[in-house]
């Protein structure tokens, strides 16, 4: 009896060791590519370092000089806030337009859908940064456009609020994924619904706010927390569009493109580092808050719709 017991415990412990193998890779990449750095980021962020010589620990003076003593911070974080609440309602509002059109019996819908997709495939590379500034250059297509109906052009790249309002174009036009997550919701309303309600005599407008919401409103909040986070670390656009340079006037200096320059031209990798974890923390408010007011405004059937 007491052969068995430790024949099945050799049993036991070669099968935890086969499964401690499987998740390895991934234990060992969180070790070394997430946790570790965090930490090191964490300590870096009370010293001033320069990658050139050794860190100094200066308590919380990075962080003070944040809110006290640096404009260009505030600034960018004000850019980088209008550029989320702005870009993503509209965003997630485009996104669901084009996936209700897609969300219908045709033959060619799959190529539909590819079409719309593909802005989201190829949206964030250095290509298609590249190709934004040629289209709102000032002979680009966009001022063309505005020259055909007689309005005269925009100086995309001297005007601050135009600057900002070319990237946040962008942004809503790389749609794709939040559609697909729209559509495959959009796929999981029960058609009978929308027959009950036709029946009683309900319009477009009853049934998207009574049954399509409602209903939607889970992926809605997947959605709006996944493009809120995407929306504050956007770095390439902005990088690509201004030359690097945060311009005109910072209008384009969105908190990642300043991190990244206080880390990486200015050597100021203490004060980068504590910009990062504000960052996270800022991030993680604005989720909690998504979370926390969901409950006013999220159907869960399991719930009993509350």
């Amino acid at each position: 009896m007491a052969f068995k017991k430790k024949k099945l415990t050799g049993r036991s412990l070669r099968s935890n060791l086969t499964g401690y193998a499987f998740i390895s890779p991934f234990v060992i990449g969180f070790l070394c590519f997430t946790l570790i750095p965090m930490i090191i980021s964490l300590y870096l962020s009370f010293t001033k370092y320069n990658l050139f010589a050794p860190p100094k620990w200066i308590g919380f003076d990075n962080y003070i000089k944040m809110f006290s003593n640096d404009p260009k911070y505030l600034h960018s974080l004000k850019v980088t806030l209008l550029y989320v609440f702005i870009g993503v309602p509209l965003r997630l509002t485009f996104a669901l337009f084009v996936a209700m059109i897609l969300n219908t019996k045709s033959r060619m819908i799959g190529a539909y859908r590819t079409t719309y997709y593909l802005p989201s495939i190829i949206g964030g590379s250095v290509a298609v940064s590249i190709m934004w500034r040629n289209i709102f250059s000032d002979t680009g297509i966009i001022n063309g456009m505005l020259g055909f109906f007689g309005l005269g052009p925009v100086s995309w790249f001297g005007n601050p609020n135009a600057a900002l309002i070319m990237l946040i174009t962008l942004s809503v036009w790389q749609f794709g994924s939040s559609m697909l997550i729209f559509l495959a919701g959009l796929k999981n309303i029960p058609g009978e619904m929308y027959e009950a309600a036709s029946v009683d005599g309900a319009g477009f407008f009853r049934k998207f706010f009574k049954i399509t919401m409602p209903l939607l409103s889970s992926v809605i909040l997947f959605n709006l927390v996944m493009q809120t986070i995407s929306a504050f670390m956007t770095f390439v656009p902005a990088y690509i569009i201004s030359k690097g340079e945060g311009g005109p006037m910072d209008g384009t200096m969105l908190y990642s493109l300043y991190l990244f320059r206080q880390a990486f031209m200015f050597n100021n990798m203490g004060y980068a580092s504590a910009m990062a974890w504000v960052m996270l923390l800022l991030v993680g408010i604005m989720t909690g808050i998504l979370f926390k007011t969901s409950k006013s405004w999220v159907f869960y059937e399991s719930e009993g719709g509350k």
